[in-house]
């Protein structure tokens, strides 16, 4: 729970990707660690014919971030105020898109700038983050929203305010995600401390269109929900998606539940992703991908290394999604090799 400000990310970048990742790369697999770098909470999307990660980038103090400009970082949430992106024509081979969104671009965002979530609508791509980590209503901050031409940005704000100020149904406006339901409506699904909310998004993203009861803000809170919430449709059924247990520690995890519209009831099913003793620890805030005119997925997360005391050391790492017949996620077995390439159509 990202509750207290007093927990610290943390961003290192590496020098070269381990050697059996390496190794499993000129097999076209991916390995994992899929991305050089402390990084986390990653969002994946696809336009067109790549792939796209924006994560969250991890400062500590005392390590250095970005390694190529030698910034020395002293106080992590005050360095927490940009993020990278990286893009992929296959899952494998990765390139890395520095800087895509600056906070010299959000004049409101200031520190801890936090899980990005992006959607493609009218030749624009629309970036959602979370901004500053606020505690209460009396704080400036919250769920910001930039735009660009480009997946791979320049993003700039595009309201010249936070989407979201305020502890609606005691949500902290944090880890959003948009979810397109299959009417064309568009659906800000978000919140941590331990509650869930849903809205209705305007067409432009400019702000929120009440429900019939006048309501803006549904809370879809199913039991057992921390953070970091993802939603899709599939064989019409809804899934929501989230983490659980204590972001710093190794049993952060996955959970998922079932409904049958995106304002549930959500009825929970469990655990899908955790931890394995043998290869990580930590493994959650995740994202889903669907290769599309498919029923291929996958799940991108991040996890920690064994062995690693630092709780915040965070990498992003890719496996596969299987569902069964009745439509229940399989538990993922999380993986040192990762996937093997999957290049998307024209």
């Amino acid at each position: 729970m990202r509750k207290l400000p007093t927990y610290f990310l943390a961003l290192t970048m590496l020098s070269a990707a381990p050697l059996a990742s390496m190794a499993q790369r000129a097999a076209a697999r991916s390995g994992n660690p899929i991305l050089p770098g402390w990084y986390a909470d990653p969002e994946a999307a696809i336009f067109g014919s790549q792939y796209w990660i924006y994560p969250t980038l991890s400062a500590v103090v005392g390590d250095t971030y970005p390694a190529e400009e030698k910034v020395e970082v002293r106080k992590a949430y005050a360095q927490q105020v940009f993020f990278d992106a990286f893009s992929s024509p296959d899952l494998v081979h990765w390139t890395k898109h520095p800087r895509v969104l600056d906070t010299a671009s959000v004049k409101w965002a200031r520190r801890a700038v936090w899980a990005p979530a992006i959607v493609a609508k009218g030749g624009k791509y629309y970036l959602f983050f979370g901004a500053n980590d606020i505690q209460n209503d009396q704080q400036r901050g919250g769920i910001g929203v930039a735009v660009a031409n480009n997946p791979a940005g320049p993003f700039k704000d595009l309201l010249g305010h936070p989407l979201v100020d305020k502890f609606y149904n005691h949500a902290q406006p944090i880890d959003q995600f948009v979810f397109k339901d299959t009417d064309g409506k568009y659906y800000l699904v978000y919140g941590g401390w331990q509650h869930c909310n849903i809205a209705r998004l305007k067409d432009d993203f400019t702000g929120f269109v009440p429900f019939e009861d006048g309501a803006v803000f549904k809370s879809i809170t199913p039991q057992g929900y921390v953070e970091g919430p993802v939603m899709f449709r599939r064989q019409g059924q809804y899934y929501l998606m989230w983490s659980e247990g204590d972001w710093t520690g190794p049993a952060y995890s996955v959970a998922y539940a079932v409904g049958q519209s995106p304002f549930g009831p959500f009825k929970r099913v469990g655990k899908v992703l955790a931890q394995d003793p043998a290869i990580a620890t930590g493994a959650g805030h995740h994202s889903v991908l669907n290769v599309p005119g498919t029923d291929r997925w996958y799940i991108v997360y991040h996890r920690r290394p064994l062995g690693d005391a630092e709780g915040n050391h965070r990498q992003v790492c890719i496996d596969e999604l299987h569902f069964d017949q009745q439509g229940h996620i399989l538990p993922v077995k999380i993986t040192t090799t990762g996937v093997a390439a999957q290049p998307l159509k024209p």
